[in-house]
């Protein structure tokens, strides 16, 4: 007769001192195997590795698991149930007991004091995920069944270093209307994130003897660190109202500098696009200098009130590396972002990937890749692009009508708006928001801090900024968390006399 115990019940690991199993059990005493049963399950329990309510494997299984006979383990969960460590019920088997903590003795009587920290926020303005409540769950669920049933079992084995084919060449077609991408499949590759992206494009640099990066001003400590940890020094490039001087690679100072990452669709935090004339600019510096511009495209896809600013890599494909990614457009856990790279970095690219530490699943490449084929992520993308509009003016004309000195800009594009404040006064506001529940960031956190005093804020007049994302509140908290903002903001000017 086939034995099925070994797919029944639960594993459940347990160390029997004194007691063996099989043979050895036998010699050690039906009842000194029972105590030690007993014993190892009990402690399971008291050191919380048995949660409560966590489901025992029948005396039957348990036995066969252990070389034991089924009454010693029947026995030993008897006794235990007798002491209140587990429970038994007929048809739900034998489980970890609830136990209540025992209460933990009364502090002894102090004057009050008052908090000094501020208490967990309540409200959440800081910039990050996109409104992840708005995933299309049923339209990725039916978009994952389609993919799975169609895809040949090949799909499920180790695959092509770049990514699925099917994604590979629903990008190349989608960029190319979408974002003004010039490419094909072959010289696109599928990263677990912008930020493993970044990572192997730092050291794909350091190997070709690369040693300086240059970044934005203002920009994501996180991708700097990025780089840093590649073996990338970065060099901060000034930013101003036009996006970052990027004449400024052309200083003596730079020589060294044959790399560069921008975000010219949307400058992150500062929100205003590169200028036309230095996106032709720095496209002629990297053709000159064999340099290389790495774009970060995080959020090209939502725009309001301008034309669509296409992708830099369509003017330069060979000195360009367009970085995508649908941590804004979709989620941030679904870890899918892609490179489109010069020709004569994939196969640098590739080497590296093959050494085993930038893997990546597949099934979600291949429900994207339908996604996009049957038009639901442009669906997506067009109600998001409404829903972030609604936000960003239910936002704009909130400050207009109770805070009309404070001006607002980078609302143009993008998840986020950029609040001008007067001159000192941005770490006390990010302060009294705290207070107040209200979790916020300021321009001056994104700022590099190599960048030094002689490189001017983008906000007109050296005034300080706050960040205000305005994309991720439930919609039953956005009117709280605005109320809570105005609140803080400084007070206009008293009117001169």
């Amino acid at each position: 007769m086939e034995k099925t115990w070994a797919i029944s019940g639960v594993d459940l690991h347990l160390d029997l001192p004194g007691a063996g199993t099989g043979a050895a059990a036998v010699g050690a005493g039906e009842r000194g195997v029972r105590a030690a049963l007993t014993d190892a399950l009990r402690e399971a329990v008291r050191s919380g590795r048995l949660a409560p309510g966590t489901r025992l494997p029948s005396s039957r299984t348990l036995a066969v698991d252990l070389g034991l006979a089924r009454n010693t383990v029947a026995e030993a969960y008897g006794e235990l149930v007798a002491e209140g460590w587990l429970t038994a019920r007929q048809g739900s088997g034998t489980r970890v007991a609830s136990r209540t903590a025992p209460p933990r003795p009364a502090p002894a009587h102090r004057r009050a004091t008052p908090p000094r920290t501020p208490p967990p926020p309540v409200h959440d303005l800081r910039c990050g995920p996109c409104d992840v409540s708005s995933f299309p769950r049923a339209a990725w669920l039916s978009a994952a069944r389609r993919a799975i049933t169609a895809v040949p079992h090949e799909a499920f084995g180790y695959g092509d270093g770049r990514g699925r084919p099917e994604l590979r060449e629903a990008l190349a077609g989608y960029l190319a209307r979408a974002r003004g991408v010039r490419t094909t499949p072959e010289r696109v590759v599928l990263c677990a994130g912008f930020s493993q992206g970044l990572a192997l494009l730092g050291r794909v640099l350091r190997q070709r003897g690369v040693k300086t990066m240059g970044v934005e001003s203002y920009g994501l400590w996180v991708h700097r660190g990025i780089a840093e940890r590649a073996g990338l020094r970065t060099d901060p490039l000034t930013v101003d109202g036009h996006g970052a001087r990027v004449a400024e690679l052309d200083d003596e100072a730079r020589r060294s500098v044959r790399s560069v990452l921008l975000t010219p669709a949307h400058q992150f935090p500062t929100g205003v696009p590169l200028h036309p004339d230095r996106r032709a600019a720095v496209a002629d510096w990297a053709a000159r200098t064999g340099g290389l511009i790495v774009e970060d495209d995080y959020d090209g896809e939502f725009r309001y009130d301008r034309q669509p600013v296409g992708a830099l890599q369509g003017l330069a494909p060979e000195h360009v590396v367009y970085c995508g990614t649908a941590s804004k457009s979709l989620a941030p856990g679904l870890r899918l972002a892609w490179l489109v790279l010069p020709e004569h970095l994939v196969a640098d690219v590739l080497d590296l990937r093959r050494s085993g530490e930038w893997g990546m699943g597949v099934l979600d490449q291949l429900t994207l890749a339908e996604f996009i084929n049957s038009g639901g992520y442009d669906r997506h993308v067009r109600a998001m692009r409404l829903h972030y509009r609604r936000r960003r003016d239910e936002l704009v004309s909130a400050l207009a009508r109770q805070a009309p000195h404070i001006r607002v800009t980078g609302i143009a594009a993008g998840l986020h708006a950029v609040l001008e404040l007067p001159p000192g006064t941005e770490q006390a506001t990010i302060q009294a928001a705290a207070w107040r529940g209200l979790a916020i960031e300021g321009l001056s956190r994104f700022r590099h801090d190599a960048a030094g005093p002689s490189v001017p804020s983008p906000v007109p007049d050296g005034r300080d900024g706050l960040l205000v994302a305005y994309g991720t509140p439930a919609k039953h908290a956005f009117a709280g968390a605005l109320e809570t903002l105005i609140d803080v903001l400084p007070p206009a000017p008293a009117p001169t006399p």
